[in-house]
């Protein structure tokens, strides 16, 4: 067939262009890329690349046999950069890339579609012309109703994957499950563990496979490796009607240096800085978006709002913020640029955050907007109108660095550095945190989160399960990396699947009982969610027996009868008759103890309703006497009155 091309049709009105040049377009996609259209009853696709900076532009793909001249596309004459063309015929499936002649010094470049909605198998990097449309979605139940899944007094507790290596398929070649084959597992895996949510490592479309996803060419493509994007999209379907929301990891940071990607796009620094100072990220080895071009805002943009649009995604991580606040982030004296008043702050990046943010929570009110940052930078979490970046929840990584130390500590010396353990609650409720022991906690030589722990084996999975019944106690959602929750010995290895034969051993087995048992009581008690953000939700029982290795407090829900009473042991010894401080009398019973015998604990704990008596404790009227397992965390109620 002859694939004749035109020029006397388009998909830009003259607002798409002004919204454009001013980076409040929101859905490029709509425009940009490779689209089906009809001109004079002739289907065919319309191509839109923006190369400002070109000479020539052509389409070359597998209709024209790759041809550099059969096919180029016309840029437009209003200054907006924008090449274009129609050709005629089904190309649907096919592949293509822009040849892209500079202006200057004649620079030749093949480049995938920044639009593309779908691509080649990488190790291949053309894109494919794709339709996106006509996935006939299911979770209308869900859809109408998630606010309540993502609100800040929702429980939110998030099994963080990698889909490449969470299973695999040993017998085809040990090959990673495609987005379909992981549907039904992990539906299933997910109920039975009583998660609220899942996290999906990076899932655009990237080159190198070792970089998790973390390094991006197409930020508007599912990754071919799991399947075609209609796949994705049933993996995410199937999720929502089993009440299970779906979170993804999304960067905004950096871009891959691959040539066929967003790198030097029409022979100059079209997407990211030309200052190396600015422009490219040391630590990373990646490219750095250039935040003050309005069309780079608006790409960005309309990234994030395509994935919540298109794929009904609930929540958004968005990776690296901190790289993106600081202009001297991971460089020396005399390796950045400071800002326009000296300082080290990108006010670029921070008014694209809060255009980001505004425009996500103006067309989704209902979603989550995640930032990764882990510094002190102030307000991360508060609204954009009163000087915050406008996210609703940062991972708390102050939290997850102090925890960690604290608990890598033999018990004994632990007295020495109790404030590891207290100092996360003075800054609890100026952000909305999340508590996050995420993938970067088991990489790179840190060891995994059971080797961590001091001991031996026994006293490593006591440890292990007193810092989860923490975790869940504490304020704040939760999330958690695969494989914590049995006890991965090794690192994680994205080119393996997860040791699942560990769970042959009981050790392992009754860890992952136990949070799945975590998980249920967290849903079912509302004291240990409901004023996650507010500090009515948390009161100090003892904060300061660094002697004993000992912590208490309460989480409330702000109805006195579903207060949860919390009582943690870091030491390696029996507290028998150990007392604390309670508001009230009456009875008290035990409903979690992580030392229980049905997750091999060492069952030392307490089987008896306890009462309070009226004896002055911790400043409080009442106190009872309960026993403390060794390296183990008790979660107590009231039952009744006092009589």
């Amino acid at each position: 067939m002859n694939h004749a091309i035109h020029y006397d049709i388009t998909r830009f009105s003259d607002l798409d262009i002004y919204l454009f040049k001013e980076g409040a377009h929101t859905k490029l996609y709509e425009k940009l890329g490779a689209h089906t259209m009809e001109r004079a009853g002739v289907s065919g696709i319309y191509f839109a690349v923006w190369a400002p900076n070109a000479k020539q532009v052509s389409v070359r793909g597998d209709f024209n046999d790759y041809s550099t001249t059969a096919h180029p596309l016309r840029l437009r004459g209003d200054d907006s950069g924008i090449w274009e063309g129609f050709v005629e015929g089904d190309l649907a499936g096919l592949t293509y890339k822009y040849h892209i002649v500079s202006k200057f010094h004649d620079i030749v470049h093949d480049k995938a579609d920044p639009f593309a909605f779908y691509s080649e198998m990488p190790s291949k990097s053309a894109s494919r012309i794709w339709e996106i449309e006509g996935y006939n979605w299911n979770d209308t139940g869900w859809m109408q109703t998630r606010s309540k899944h993502n609100a800040h007094d929702a429980p939110v507790s998030v099994y963080e994957m990698h889909l490449g290596s969470w299973r695999r398929k040993v017998e085809e070649g040990d090959r990673y499950l495609t987005y379909r084959e992981t549907a039904e597992a992990l539906v299933d895996y997910l109920k039975k563990m009583q998660y609220t949510h899942v996290e999906f490592m990076p899932l655009t479309e990237y080159p190198f496979y070792g970089s998790w996803g973390y390094q991006v060419t197409g930020y508007f493509a599912a990754t071919a490796r799991f399947g075609e994007p209609q796949d994705l999209m049933y993996l995410i379907d199937l999720l929502h009607q089993n009440g299970f929301g779906v979170i993804m990891d999304w960067v905004p940071s950096h871009f891959a240096v691959d040539m066929h990607g967003l790198i030097n796009f029409d022979g100059t620094a079209l997407y990211e800085h030309e200052d190396p100072r600015q422009g490219f990220h040391p630590e990373w080895g990646s490219i750095i978006f250039n935040y003050g071009r309005n069309e780079v805002r608006a790409f960005l943009i309309s990234s994030a709002l395509f994935w919540l649009e298109k794929y009904h995604i609930d929540g958004i991580r968005v990776d690296a913020v901190a790289s993106m606040l600081y202009l001297n982030y991971a460089r020396e004296e005399g390796e950045w640029v400071p800002n326009k008043n000296g300082g080290n702050e990108n006010l670029e990046a921070v008014a694209f955050l809060r255009q980001l943010n505004t425009s996500a929570y103006g067309a989704h009110p209902d979603i989550m907007m995640i930032a990764e940052e882990s510094t002190a930078w102030p307000m991360v979490t508060r609204s954009v109108d009163i000087g915050g970046l406008g996210f609703g929840f940062k991972w708390n990584m102050g939290w997850m660095h102090d925890t960690l130390k604290y608990m890598s500590r033999d018990p004994i010396h632990r007295q020495h550095h109790h404030h590891q353990l207290t100092f996360s609650m003075w800054y609890a409720f100026d952000e909305n945190f999340m508590l996050p022991l995420s993938h970067d906690e088991v990489v790179h030589m840190k060891g995994s989160l059971i080797n961590k722990m001091p001991g031996d084996n026994n006293q490593k999975f006591a440890n292990l399960r007193a810092l989860y019944a923490y975790m869940t106690a504490h304020p704040g959602k939760k999330l958690l990396f695969m494989g914590g929750e049995f006890a991965q010995y090794a690192e994680w290895n994205y080119k393996k699947s997860l040791d699942w034969h560990l769970l042959e051993m009981p050790l392992h087995a009754k860890l992952q009982t136990m949070i799945s048992d975590l998980n249920r009581l967290y849903r079912s008690e509302p004291a240990l969610y409901r004023l996650d953000v507010e500090r009515e939700g948390f009161e100090w029982i003892d904060d300061g027996d660094y002697q004993h290795n000992c912590i208490s407090f309460m989480r409330k829900s702000g109805v006195e009868e579903e207060t949860v009473y919390i009582v943690c042991n870091f030491a390696d010894e029996t507290r028998e008759g150990y007392r604390i401080g309670l508001p009230n009398g009456g009875e008290y019973v035990e409903i979690f103890n992580s030392q229980d015998a049905a997750y091999e604990g060492w069952n030392i704990g307490n089987d008896s309703v306890l009462h309070a008596e009226q004896k002055t404790m911790h400043g409080r009227d009442y106190s009872l006497r309960l026993t403390l397992p060794p390296l183990g965390v008790v979660y107590l109620k009231r039952l009744t009155a006092a009589k």
